[in-house]
């Protein structure tokens, strides 16, 4: 019943910056935590950040000192900033949300880093 949308993706320049958000909608079961994952063509999908049901964030190595995960409780979304993005950060971005034992995934939302 839970759904997530992702928006804010686009083309940006290298060193440019996008602000990806994902809205959750429908009932949750039991919040542990939301994050994102990105998959590249030709690529394993890969882990990018996770917040907690306390707060705390963490991110892949790769990404660690340019992107920022946060939520707003209010309007019931996670979103991730993305600061000084290289080619390499090309990727579709999926947001997810573990709910009790349950993984629920969004539909994606494409980043493109290119000059």
């Amino acid at each position: 019943q839970v759904q997530l949308v992702e928006s804010g993706g686009g083309l940006v320049q290298p060193g440019g910056s996008l602000r990806l958000s994902c809205a959750v909608s429908g009932s949750i079961f039991s919040f542990n935590a939301m994050g994102w994952y990105r998959q590249a063509p030709g690529k394993q999908r890969e882990w990018v950040a996770r917040i907690t049901s306390d707060g705390k964030t963490s991110y892949t190595d790769s990404v660690k000192s340019r992107f920022t995960i946060s939520r707003d409780n209010a309007k019931k979304t996670v979103s991730l900033q993305m600061n000084s993005l290289k080619p390499e950060d090309t990727a579709d971005y999926l947001c997810y949300i573990d709910d009790g034992g349950f993984r629920r995934w969004g539909q994606g939302t494409q980043v493109t880093v290119s000059s």
